[in-house]
């Protein structure tokens, strides 16, 4: 079982996340919560999700407890197993220069009919990935309890509980 929590490389002023996860579901099961309006509205708390399922395609959307305004391209889509697209935010008080970033989410099923998912944020703003740590991994928390069926965690509290586990890491 891969580790739940995420690391992060800084390159210059930029930084990667990756988070690797296993859920004990189908693939088409992951990939309809990461990749639908309906999937995405419960985990990552969409109020918009407009997506063109298609390289190429639009996407937009309206996410989270702060209702981060997001658009972009599609950049990679074949289903069951891999969706990218850019996530471009405006500048906002906690994101002074807006992101132009990448979000990537990989699938591939194991042997026991579960998905292995590997979730990938490329050139996000050190400054912005500090706080982007604990907070995907609230969310990926979020995502494991709507594939059970369960109540999801609130995410702020589940932030605050992840906090320690992701000090300010200073560019290292």
């Amino acid at each position: 079982m891969p580790p739940r929590r995420g690391t992060s490389v800084v390159d210059g002023e930029h930084a990667t996340l990756t988070f690797h996860r296993v859920y004990p579901h189908r693939i088409e099961h992951v990939w309809e919560a990461i990749s639908t309006r309906e999937g995405l509205s419960q985990w990552l708390m969409c109020t918009r999700a407009d997506i063109d399922a298609r390289v190429g395609g639009h996407i937009e959307l309206i996410t989270g407890p702060t209702a981060y305004h997001s658009t972009g391209r599609i950049t990679a889509w074949q289903p069951p197993r891999l969706f990218e697209f850019e996530w471009n935010v405006a500048p906002l008080p906690e994101m002074p220069r807006g992101e132009n970033a990448l979000f990537r989410f990989e699938l591939s099923p194991l042997a026991d009919g579960a998905t292995r998912l590997v979730v990938t944020y490329l050139r996000i703003t050190k400054q912005t990935a500090v706080g982007f740590l604990p907070g995907l991994h609230a969310f990926l928390d979020r995502l494991e309890a709507q594939l059970e069926g369960a109540t999801l965690p609130d995410w702020l509290q589940r932030f605050e509980a992840l906090r320690a586990e992701y000090p300010d890491w200073g560019g290292h």
